[in-house]
């Protein structure tokens, strides 16, 4: 039932109190929503008490603008509406917000089109389908032009130019494609908003440069996606005869430039459906970023080479030698990077900013390569200050369930290098569980590649007896004889991936944190018997801005003395916000080819941090929709918790069987081999 006007404004009066005043009252706004029907209204005053979470005066602007908005776009766009003005919210501040709220009538055009197709319903594909292209990881975000600058990929917040929803869909690829490509092939090398402000009409120059750069871009964009390729190719039309060099390999971006001034004001691209540019900060960003990857990298290589064990220690004081073979500008990927003429291994984060850089740059300057000498006296934790602070940093989205929606690139996740610990720990467990880990060996080899046999084959090597019984019962009654009459053995080859989640939060000091290195230790004293490919990462940290993960053992490492002294270093940090450490592993563990992929957690409590909002159902509910995130990656989660609370919240994120309480803290080493060779058997 509609609320009468009293009601109305008693409700407002209590929402947004902190921001009205004698001359800026609730009865306007209750006057406006006395018209809607109570659907209306309750839609209304449920999404003010959403705003009212992040900004009073956001509310207020809101709750003057929706009765109005409503009534003209339906539920469905005005929610779209005020989605993008929460996400403007969180980027941008408060004014940008006030600019998507002051005119609802941008999402008017689209809201009869049955086959539109909205960003926000699609966004998390569109980013995995960007980070499955490869290169340099970028944001994917609505925005009012089509452009990017160094960092995300702005898309429009609707499509509705095709006749269906998934040809609108299509469309949605080709931009955020050809906008990939603007930085995996060098379109920002030059400031090309500087260029374009040397002609009368930059605008016009803008949008004729994009035409060019489509021409250059679709023929490599045609190498990996074809079909793409054909639709950026519609989109540019036929070109000017004095285009056609820009389809030959080895374009650049200054061979468009080149073109921009031939053809300026003598030929006129065909228009596009929606509108497209560049990005005013573009270059300040992507000068800035360039800066940082290559103080970052001199650092790492200056760490590398003081840990390199074939290094004189006479000469590691010494400027250093790296060099690099890249083996071709298009693939950032190919190349060796040496050291006095030794080839190595880089660490990932060393490979990261090279590739990173040869993308950009087509080369490494020389004085990056070039690893700086010690101060005298330093006992390397300079070094491992530089290589902390490069530390790679990821954005992650957080699910808001106040507001049924994500809050976009909301978390900062990084990678911290985790010390040694006193490797003395690791022996002390060998010698501890002796007698348990050779028990546990041998119930895992039983699982390493079992024979299985096969029945009703074509071909083998012995007969079926059951299918020789019932063929010649099918010959006596008069039918043909079977050809199935064999079974031969069959090896199971074993195709599975286990990402190790450990808990590293402060609530873990104690008997906790030594239970949980022992439960390591022992598993992977196991799985090297079994062969199964694993990975070891630790997680804690404090607020969204600094959720850390630490890497044990990565995907393909060595189970070695260095991962063994990382397993000992395992310590009680901070808190637990598990919704960002779980989309980052997924998202590693995503990344590996096997027909099975588990991630299991080691924990001892409920997702916290320092902020009380995260506490609690936010908390829950963000890591609940992290865990159907990594299912739709095709990850099989598995929670290990010694918290006998539990049982009260796990259901909720893991299901009904996807988890178990240990009782007893000294029972979790063997606990965890267990569950794993249960899991995997």
């Amino acid at each position: 039932m509609s609320l009468s006007l009293a009601a109305l404004q008693q409700r407002l009066e209590y929402l947004l109190g902190p921001v009205l005043s004698a001359r800026r009252g609730a009865g306007p706004i209750a006057d406006s929503l006395s018209g809607l029907d109570a659907a209306g209204q309750a839609f209304v005053l449920h999404w003010i008490e959403v705003f009212d979470r992040s900004n009073y005066e956001l509310a207020y602007r809101f709750a003057a603008a929706a009765p109005a908005a409503l009534r003209r776009l339906g539920e469905e766009t005005a929610r779209a509406w005020l989605l993008e003005a929460l996400d403007r919210y969180d980027r941008e501040g408060l004014h940008s917000a006030g600019r998507v709220l002051a005119d609802p009538g941008a999402f008017e055009s689209v809201a009869a089109a049955a086959a539109a197709c909205h960003f926000e319903p699609q966004a998390g594909l569109l980013r995995l389908f960007v980070r499955g292209l490869g290169g340099r990881p970028l944001q994917v975000e609505a925005g009012p032009v089509v452009s990017t600058d160094d960092e995300t990929l702005y898309v429009p917040p609707c499509i509705a130019t095709a006749p269906t929803r998934q040809e609108n869909f299509n469309i949605y690829k080709g931009l955020v494609t050809l906008l990939w490509a603007q930085h995996r092939y060098g379109s920002h090398r030059s400031d090309l908003a500087a260029a374009c402000a040397n002609y009368p009409d930059p605008a016009h120059a803008s949008q004729l440069l994009m035409h060019l750069e489509m021409l250059r871009l679709a023929p490599r964009i045609g190498l990996i996606l074809p079909g793409v390729a054909r639709l950026v190719e519609r989109w540019h039309g036929p070109p000017d005869a004095r285009c056609a060099s820009l389809g030959q390999p080895g374009t650049t971006v200054n061979d468009c430039l080149a073109l921009l001034d031939l053809l300026y004001g003598r030929w006129a691209p065909p228009p596009l459906p929606w509108p497209m540019g560049l990005h005013p900060q573009t270059a300040s960003r992507r000068a800035s970023r360039l800066q940082r990857e290559q103080a970052e990298l001199a650092a790492l290589l200056a760490a590398l080479r003081a840990q390199d064990p074939g290094m004189d220690p006479e000469n590691r004081d010494q400027p250093g030698c790296f060099s690099l073979d890249s083996h071709g500008r298009e693939d950032a990927a190919d190349f060796t990077l040496r050291l006095d003429g030794r080839a190595l291994q880089p660490p990932r984060a060393v490979t990261e900013r090279i590739e990173s850089l040869l993308q950009e740059l087509g080369e490494i300057p020389d004085d990056v390569l070039q690893a700086q000498p010690r101060e005298s006296g330093d006992d390397g934790t300079a070094a491992a200050a530089a290589t902390d602070t490069a530390s790679p940093r990821f954005q992650y989205d957080e699910w808001d369930c106040r507001r049924n929606h994500y809050r976009r690139g909301w978390c900062t996740v990084r990678e911290v290098a985790l010390p040694p610990g006193d490797g003395s720990f690791v022996e002390a467990t060998l010698a501890r569980y002796r007698a348990q880990i050779a028990g546990l060996r041998r119930s895992f080899e039983l699982l390493r590649g079992e024979d299985r046999r096969l029945r009703r084959q074509h071909h083998g090597d012995d007969l079926d007896t059951d299918a020789v019984i019932e063929a010649r019962i099918t010959l006596r009654s008069g039918g043909e004889l079977p050809e199935r009459l064999f079974t031969r053995r069959h090896r199971n080859e074993r195709s599975l991936a286990a990402m190790f989640m450990v808990d590293m939060s402060g609530s873990t000091k104690g008997w906790i944190n030594e239970a949980e290195r022992e439960a390591l230790v022992m598993l992977c004293e196991a799985l090297e018997v079994l062969g199964d490919r694993y990975a070891i990462y630790g997680f804690s940290g404090v607020t969204r801005q600094r959720c850390e993960v630490y890497p044990v053992k990565r995907f393909g490492e060595p189970y070695d003395g260095e991962v063994r002294a990382r397993i000992a270093g395992i310590a009680p940090r901070d808190y637990t916000r598990m919704g960002a450490a779980i989309r980052h592993l997924s998202t590693l563990l995503a990344g590996v080819d096997a027909r099975t992929r588990l991630l299991l957690t080691l924990s001892d409590g409920k997702p916290d941090d320092y902020s009380d909002h995260y506490r609690g159902e936010y908390g829950i509910e963000d890591t609940r929709q992290a865990l159907l995130e990594a299912h739709r990656l095709g990850i099989r989660p598995f929670c290990i918790t010694i918290d006998q609370e539990a049982r009260d919240y796990l259901p909720r994120l893991y299901g009904p069987a996807g988890w178990t309480v240990v009782d007893q803290v000294e029972q979790l080493p063997l606990k965890v081999a267990e569950i794993y060779r249960r899991l995997t058997g």
